[in-house]
């Protein structure tokens, strides 16, 4: 079975991205935070898209209680994704320095609009702390209930 990442998910992804790819192409002090930003946050996203995000494709087949053996497969992606979640969470704090670096020199520069992609992108960081990593997760963790149900004691 193919896990993929939900399409919201990964055009907003894509999207941020593409606006990432065009901040570093600007002369001078936003273009070279920019680049900051894509040394730290590109290693990451690989991760994201490789493991994090593509079990959260499974939810709305869970949510209408639809649960097949073959969903087995994404516990490789889950049990992974928790056991490096603490790494993640570190690179995330290197990413929010480096966006942060951004949306100041932003601010000095004038150029408002890069501040708020900063901004954008601090707040897609805290979403994957607080809903995405986390519901990842608990995909596997029910799964693992459902898929392997413990023996009944009595």
């Amino acid at each position: 079975m193919e896990f993929k990442i939900p399409k919201p998910l990964k055009e907003e992804h894509e999207e941020l991205h593409a606006e990432l790819i065009k901040a570093t192409e600007v002369k001078g002090k936003i273009g070279e935070a920019a680049k900051a930003v894509a040394e730290v946050l590109h290693p990451h996203y690989i991760k994201e898209e490789e493991y994090a995000l593509p079990p959260l494709g499974l939810l709305r087949h869970l949510a209408e209680g639809k649960v097949t053996p073959e969903m087995a497969g994404v516990f490789r992606m889950t049990d992974r994704l928790k056991t490096v979640l603490p790494q993640l969470l570190k690179e995330h704090q290197a990413i929010l320095e480096a966006l942060r670096a951004m949306a100041e020199t932003a601010k000095k520069e004038k150029k408002p609009e890069y501040a708020r992609f900063a901004e954008k992108m601090i707040l897609h960081a805290r979403t994957e702390e607080e809903v995405l990593y986390p519901a990842s997760i608990l995909i596997g963790e029910y799964l693992k209930e459902k898929l392997n149900p413990p023996s009944k004691l009595w």
